[in-house]
């Protein structure tokens, strides 16, 4: 098992990857895109930096997620993976699950902190049609189309399950 999830914050990439991981049986690491990106606060490591964490994680797990919306990440991974699956149910249910999103520990200190981000987190989410970086849907859908492997998009929560 080695897969990529790939899509807009708040579409289910983490909840999907602990479910696979768990539902496979199989002792797979796991790595959320946000732990390698990012310095404390809110710095962002430098591209090059970042890229030795994930292949060091690659390179040394038999069995792994990968889950995140970094585009330039996900490029030099997908030639590791197996799998590629492209979280897509649609701005409104991004927005929803960042709405219902329990405090998450490792991301913030508190769970006020948290929810002080949450009208920037909403913004963005909503600006992922739009976006020409590398979060946004161009990026994404350039990712998925280009590769040539195994790959699903699911464009909606419901086909979740199905995964």
């Amino acid at each position: 098992m080695k897969i990529i999830l790939l899509g807009n914050a708040g579409a289910g990439k983490s909840t999907m990857a602990r479910r696979l991981i768990s539902d496979s049986g199989i002792n797979a690491a796991r790595l959320s895109l946000d732990e390698i990106a990012w310095n404390e606060g809110t710095e962002r490591k430098s591209l090059e930096e970042s890229i030795e964490l994930l292949l060091q994680f690659v390179g040394s797990n038999e069995h792994w997620i990968i889950e995140g919306c970094y585009s330039d990440l996900v490029e030099f991974a997908l030639p590791y993976c197996t799998e590629l699956l492209f979280l897509n149910p649609g701005i409104e249910a991004c927005v929803n699950h960042c709405l219902s999103r329990p405090w998450e520990p490792e991301k913030f200190p508190s769970p006020a902190e948290q929810q002080s981000m949450l009208d920037n987190l909403v913004n963005w989410v909503k600006s992922y049609n739009t976006r020409t970086d590398e979060y946004g849907l161009a990026r994404h859908r350039k990712l998925f189309d280009a590769f040539t492997g195994k790959k699903r998009e699911f464009r909606s929560v419901s086909e979740y399950f199905s995964a």
